[in-house]
């Protein structure tokens, strides 16, 4: 008797855990103490599921194979979700190195939702703390504590990483649409999905000649696009404090790395980023390609952005490497 009660109470809590995790795909605040608290090297592999997914239906190239027109949708997208990162989940949301209207922070806002990197609070608010104590002990993403995998995506898997630090993000809470956002993060990707895939059909069924349909847009416009940008963006936590050159001399171990500042639109400039992240520039010389910047140059000269905060003087030469004076293309 005893056992078969205890089979149905351990039954019980299965389903409402089952339920939870459920919730959690569609709400990212269905969170509290006891799920944030469990061991945070540890991955919730069942909560992440849609994001293995994500991986695996990149494979579906294999039947719906490629065209110009859906590779050249990938690549926009790829462009205009990496820009709505670093220029906005980043240097704005994350750093303020900037001022924009409220119509254009949430329309940013919403594209950098849809790169399925959560919501702009939770991301602003891991970067600050990060920023904190960066390749220390809390750094919730260090390469130097626990490794690259770790650093690159495995920290994201964790109960532990799940919830937002909101008393980081008190200025961005102020906004309910992107409180909203932040929430519901996954409903911005879902709906840019399904709008690939009726874009794809009434191009196969209107204009032929494209060559494409829904399923291969949805693979390479969406899965694929999505992928690749995803781990673009994370390279940044894990190589660019692994491989480069320092100019400065932070506390962290922060690189300034070329190829990765042309893959992520400038944020390759990280040591640079670290020494003074309140600039809108992170390629602080002219010969430091920062794609990024140059699209909020061009957007403050249209009056969408302004008050682009610059690098001072007095901190370009300050706290220098020995041998890391100018030149220096952090490759």
């Amino acid at each position: 008797m005893g056992r078969k009660t205890d089979r149905s109470l351990l039954g019980r809590i299965g389903r409402n855990r089952l339920v939870q995790t459920l919730v959690r795909w569609v709400d990212d605040e269905a969170v509290d103490e006891s799920y944030t608290a469990r061991t945070t090297d540890r991955p919730d592999l069942f909560r992440v599921l849609p994001f293995l997914v994500l991986h695996l239906a990149c494979l579906g190239v294999i039947w719906v194979g490629w065209s110009w027109t859906a590779v050249a949708v990938a690549a926009a997208l790829y462009v205009v979700r990496m820009f709505a990162i670093t220029a906005f989940y980043h240097r704005y949301f994350s750093h303020r190195t900037f001022r924009t209207s409220r119509f254009w922070q949430f329309l940013f806002a919403v594209l950098g939702t849809s790169a399925v990197q959560r919501g702009p609070l939770w991301w602003a608010a891991h970067h600050r703390h990060h920023h904190k104590c960066a390749d220390k002990e809390d750094d919730v993403h260090s390469p130097l504590e626990k490794g690259f995998l770790w650093s690159h995506v495995t920290w994201l898997t964790t109960p532990a990483a799940f919830r937002t630090r909101h008393a980081l993000v008190k200025d961005l809470a102020a906004y309910p649409e992107l409180r909203f956002l932040n929430r519901f993060s996954v409903l911005v990707p879902v709906l840019l999905a399904a709008a690939l895939f009726g874009a794809g059909e009434l191009l196969r069924r209107f204009a032929p000649a494209a060559g494409t349909s829904g399923p291969q847009l949805l693979v390479w416009g969406f899965f694929i696009s999505t992928v690749v940008l995803f781990h673009a963006t994370s390279t940044i936590n894990s190589l660019d404090h692994l491989v480069g050159r320092r100019r400065y001399a932070t506390a962290d171990n922060s690189r300034n790395n070329l190829l990765l500042a042309l893959l992520t639109f400038g944020e390759g400039w990280h040591n640079n980023h670290h020494h003074y992240a309140a600039s809108a520039r992170q390629g602080f010389f002219w010969w430091e390609i920062d794609l990024t910047y140059y699209g909020l140059w061009l957007m403050s000269c249209l009056g969408i952005v302004r008050d682009l905060s610059p690098v001072p003087a007095r901190v370009l030469h300050s706290n220098l490497v020995q041998g890391r004076v100018s030149g220096d293309t952090g490759s």
